[in-house]
């Protein structure tokens, strides 16, 4: 059975065939036959009796569009040209561009923007270092700073390899934030050469966005970062992750009729987002989590399999001290949050889970368990995929986490900034509109990245972090 098609494995099929009745539906019947979603079919060149048609094919991964392509090929009377892959062309020549905000012409322009003019807006800025904030794009513009040790789910493959994403995450900022990102890839592992590099660069930035970077390393650098910046800094694949979960987790609650206070929380996956998601949940009321990784229940005095981080979850986590496989501390549990690898859970586990199960399994592009497998035992299901409800996605958070930062100047992102950002994202699903497929509003709401903005300005300002108020936004 071939997986869900997708655009992220679009391919344009080239078909030179004969022109005459019933072709083109044989080669589209043979294509859906095989799995694949068909999308476009243009005209390209037609005559001799002959056509040339490109039809746009969503197969459900590489594997299986080599199938649909392999298929194609042995019916008879047609002859494919040339395939392209649709996600590589997106990429040719990157994704994103620098471009000039302001004209370029004439010599007057010349002098304004570079010499002799810039000269006093430079000592302007060496008279007064806040001036740079207004002077130069520092104000709005952050770096989105790798390592490549930890890629999607691909694991260490390095900073030249982890650079589409880095751009992709650029692209995300500036469509749904409208803040300038730039992306910054290291060829260092080195925890003290990257907080050194990133400080050095500082200077021209407003915020810093790290990215796939791997733990423990990740906790470390981000803490080094905070304390020895005075900009905001912010590990999203720790933090956003964390947000969007509460978020979704507060409006899940209200369709189960529970309290945050008192739900038992099993957490499949201690590493970075696995750790941020507890520390937010705790925060936000929780009081009885439990982290299982590879070798079970994480409990005060487990000496296996241990580091920092994990020693910190030990002391803060799991009251009753439970220890077991994962499988056996999920026993009456009401939120199951995956942050793991596909297969983590058993159907048959979450029979054991309390009344009104939640299940979040978030690990991309397979989830801990198949919604379709989750569904007899669970009343919400959400998980990062796009092509099923409720997808908790980061992009519902960044955006809006620095645009709100970035406009009141913030000098951190702090705990309280997080929690407006997630009550501002439960909030944008009204109780009208509330329901088991719709906990978590689109990622392609327009309404969302404001509203958080909005939202981390005024925890910035309630927490003292904020240097600047909407009213001053031009003059400082």
């Amino acid at each position: 059975m071939h997986k869900t098609p997708s655009d992220g494995y679009s391919l344009t099929l080239r078909l030179r065939f004969a022109n005459r009745p019933g072709m083109l539906g044989r080669v589209t019947s043979t294509i859906g036959e095989a799995g694949g979603d068909i999308g476009a079919v243009d005209i390209v060149e037609a005559g001799g009796g002959q056509i040339i048609r490109d039809i746009t094919v969503a197969a459900g991964d590489e594997t299986h569009g080599e199938e649909i392509v392999a298929t194609v090929a042995k019916l008879p009377d047609v002859t494919v040209v040339n395939v392209s892959d649709r996600v590589f062309l997106r990429h040719l020549g990157g994704k994103i561009e620098i471009r000039n905000k302001r004209p370029l012409q004439t010599r007057a322009d010349l002098s304004m923007a570079y010499t002799p003019g810039v000269a006093r807006v430079c000592m302007a800025i060496h008279n007064d270092p806040q001036k740079v904030f207004n002077l130069t794009i520092k104000r709005n513009t952050i770096a989105v700073v790798t390592d490549g040790t930890a890629v999607l789910g691909l694991g260490d493959i390095g900073p030249a390899a982890a650079l589409p994403v880095m751009e992709g995450k650029a692209m995300l900022f500036k469509e749904f934030g409208g803040v300038d990102a730039f992306p910054i890839c290291l060829d260092t592992k080195d925890p003290d050469e990257i907080v050194r590099t990133v400080k050095a660069i500082a200077p021209g930035l407003g915020g810093i966005n790290l990215e796939d970077i791997s733990a423990p390393r990740c906790f470390e650098i981000e803490d080094r970062l905070k304390s020895e910046l005075d900009i905001p800094v912010f590990h999203d694949d720790q933090h956003g992750t964390a947000v969007v979960v509460l978020a979704a987790l507060i409006n899940a609650l209200k369709i189960v009729e529970k309290r945050i206070e008192d739900i038992k929380v099993v957490v499949s996956g201690v590493g970075a987002a696995g750790v941020a998601c507890s520390k937010i949940l705790i925060n936000a009321g929780v009081k009885n989590i439990i982290g299982c990784d590879r070798a079970g229940a994480i409990y005060s005095g487990r000496t296996e399999h241990m580091n920092t981080a994990k020693q910190w979850y030990a002391e803060n986590t799991n009251p009753e001290g439970l220890r077991g496989k994962l499988g056996e501390v999920i026993a009456g549990a009401d939120l199951y949050l995956g942050l793991s690898g596909p297969g983590t859970i058993e159907a048959d586990a979450l029979s054991r889970m309390n009344r009104d199960a939640i299940v979040f399994a978030l690990a991309n592009p397979t989830p801990e368990i198949m919604p379709e497998d989750a569904a007899p035992y669970v009343r919400v299901m959400a998980t990062g995929r796009s092509d099923y409800p409720n997808q908790i996605n980061n992009v519902l958070c960044f955006p809006g986490i620095f645009r709100g930062a970035l406009d009141c100047r913030a000098s951190d992102i702090n705990e309280e900034m997080k929690l407006a950002a997630a009550y501002a994202i439960a909030a944008i699903v009204s109780d009208d509109e509330l329901s088991t497929d719709y906990i978590i509003p689109s990622v392609f709401n327009r309404r969302v990245a404001p509203a958080v903005a909005a939202g981390v300005e005024d925890a910035a300002r309630r927490t003292g972090v904020a240097r600047r108020g909407k009213e001053n936004w031009q003059e400082s």
